[in-house]
């Protein structure tokens, strides 16, 4: 897909949809990192008293056409056993590496992928033990979220994970309607769907997220409300409304987009962009007509749920550091660099990335970052903040670095207000998105990325 012209903010001047700001600097602003850090150093001075864990499982049984996550297509000649192994060999080294100078505990966790539940139920009480007995998480005292598919979210895999403390359970199900499930290259029917999540609901986990998404080739707003429906009936605790993207090395880009010619192009892209916006505000108003509350652009929560749908994660965003991330995927977060290891999107490059994870017996070095200084800091905080519903307190922000939002990005906030972007009738300290603005979020958020971040991301060279 093309990319816009831009300010000299570097705002979109016309995209709605220029990327899914998730995490911040994204991964693809990682370079190889020389010194190869030791943890141990990275962690010293960091605090340990509220950590965040994350185990991602590379693997899935099936890809999704718009999927451009870390995960390869099954797991041949016993890679999932040695893959643990290699995931265990590694929480000891960072476990190792957080000390025992002070105490180290974990706020929350999260398996994710991938998906998880590709994992037979055996594996998955391998994994829950990695993140206990080797990372010392107290899985049943704090929130633990999951990823699921249709076709893995089996009886003897959720009663693992309910017996294990699982307190949310999220599942990709992208569409009710076939035809459209189809054309977003993810082979499943209904009924496949609907029986998981009839597991879902037996295994009493608190709560259960439902992901849809919209943009689909076809899709119409009754086929939209047909899904959103189809959801509801369920009573999900919460829903994430995802606009469709086409992005490079996807199924769905290899399959070409029909058209040539600039100017082809630009008109298809207009007109797919106008029918994001639009099913997102069906979304949105049919959602919130139905009991649900907007958390962010893509998060609602059901108003009623109960409290452990508001312990859980809020669309990945979180301003704060002490991220400890395990798996060959994962990211981790200090508040001077964040690390992980190689990213790719190709699955030949994926496959050579996972066995080199597998073969790895030193796990006490970050491998592969980005050094996080100040400014980055604060762009991190406002974007991850503004970008949630709720808003930024400008007092938690002027406490954390001393200054004013408004000061230190003058010029992105007052186009932002110009705009539409801001509510003006937000109540006095608070900067948040105007409905026009949360709509915009997937323009709003790159705005903000640091010039240095950009050009990095613009040199990364896809494989």
């Amino acid at each position: 897909m093309t990319t816009s012209t831009a300010t000299a903010t570097g705002i979109p001047a016309a995209r709605p949809y220029e990327s899914y700001v998730y995490a911040y600097p994204h991964k693809t602003a990682y370079r190889p990192l020389p010194e190869r850090p030791v943890l141990r150093e990275l962690w010293a001075a960091e605090r340990k008293d509220a950590l965040s864990l994350y185990l991602h499982i590379p693997f899935c049984e099936v890809r999704c056409g718009f999927c451009n996550l870390f995960t390869r297509i099954g797991a041949p000649e016993e890679l999932t056993t040695r893959y643990l192994d290699a995931l265990d060999r590694q929480a000891v080294a960072v476990r190792d590496a957080l000390g025992d100078g002070e105490p180290v505990r974990f706020a929350a966790a999260a398996f994710g992928g991938g998906t998880p539940t590709f994992l037979t139920a055996g594996e998955l009480e391998r994994l829950c033990d990695i993140a206990e007995k080797r990372m010392g998480a107290d899985l049943r005292a704090v929130p633990l979220s999951v990823e699921t598919s249709p076709s893995t979210a089996t009886a003897d895999r959720l009663a693992v994970l309910a017996d294990r403390g699982t307190t949310r359970i999220s599942i990709g199900v992208q569409s009710f309607v076939d035809a459209e499930a189809k054309a977003a290259v993810r082979p499943q029917r209904r009924a496949e769907v609907e029986g998981a999540l009839g597991r879902i609901r037996d295994a009493r986990i608190p709560v259960l997220n439902i992901d849809l998404i919209y943009g689909i080739d076809g899709q119409t707003e009754r086929t939209w409300l047909t899904s959103l429906d189809a959801a509801l009936a369920w009573r999900p605790e919460e829903l994430y409304l995802y606009p469709l993207y086409v992005r490079p090395l996807t199924g769905l880009h290899r399959l070409g987009a029909g058209v040539t010619g600039p100017e082809a192009e630009a008109l298809e892209q207009a007109a797919w962009d106008e029918q994001r916006l639009r099913l997102y505000a069906v979304g949105r108003d049919h959602l919130l007509a139905h009991g649900y509350e907007q958390v962010s652009m893509r998060m609602f929560r059901r108003a009623d749920a109960p409290r452990e749908s508001a312990d859980g994660p809020e669309d990945y965003a979180c301003q704060t550091d002490g991220m400890i991330g395990l798996g060959c995927g994962a990211r981790s977060y200090t508040s001077a660099l964040h690390y992980s290891f190689d990213y790719a999107v190709d699955m030949r490059e994926i496959r050579s990335i996972i066995d080199s994870f597998t073969a790895t017996q030193d796990f006490s070095r970050a491998e592969v970052g980005r050094y996080v200084d100040e400014e980055e800091a604060r762009r991190r905080h406002l974007l991850q903040s503004v970008l949630q519903a709720a808003g930024l307190p400008v007092a938690d922000y002027r406490a954390r670095f001393g200054t004013d939002p408004w000061a230190d990005f003058p010029a992105e906030l007052a186009e932002f207000a110009a705009r539409g972007w801001l509510d003006e009738g937000a109540p006095e300290g608070l900067l948040r998105l105007s409905p026009l603005g949360l709509a915009h979020s997937d323009a709003l958020g790159p705005a903000l990325f640091s010039p240095g971040v950009r050009a990095a991301m613009a040199a990364y060279e896809r494989k």
